[in-house]
């Protein structure tokens, strides 16, 4: 996106925008007059350049912030390899009845990493509730002579 075709002020306010989506506080953080920020915020998301710019803003936020799904079929896998940890608490006797919480890493165990194998085979249409039947049947209606008019 070329950004020098936007002031500094505009850029600041797409920035702003994208922050709560409410244009006329973000004109007003930008830097405009709050007695015309209203106008000038709605203004600036009519022009091509800045609806643009925030758009690719947004896009690019979606992007960081939505696993993409090659992003899950690769945890996926990693589950179902056994490559991935987590986190989980434990209790320790310390001696003396004391005793206390830490944290331990560990690799899936049996029941995730069929979980996660089921998932990827639904997704590859190897495990299917479903049954596709593809072909021409024959619909043959017999006893039309038993029907009243």
């Amino acid at each position: 996106m070329n950004v020098t075709k936007m002031t500094n002020k505009q850029k600041r306010f797409c920035d702003e925008y994208l922050i709560d989506l409410n244009a006329t506080q973000s004109a007003i953080r930008a830097g405009y007059s709050p007695k015309t920020a209203r106008f000038i915020g709605q203004e600036n998301l009519t022009k091509p350049n800045i609806k643009a710019y925030i758009e690719e803003r947004m896009a690019e936020k979606e992007k960081e912030l939505i696993a993409s799904q090659d992003e899950v079929l690769r945890y996926l896998t990693s589950v179902m390899r056994g490559q991935s940890e987590s986190e989980i608490v434990v209790v320790e006797g310390c001696g003396d009845g004391v005793s206390q919480a830490v944290k331990v890493k560990k690799a899936p165990d049996e029941r995730e990493r069929l979980k996660a194998g089921e998932l990827l085979a639904k997704r590859y249409g190897i495990l299917s509730d479903k049954v596709n039947i593809e072909g021409a049947i024959p619909v043959v209606i017999s006893g039309s002579d038993d029907l009243e008019d």
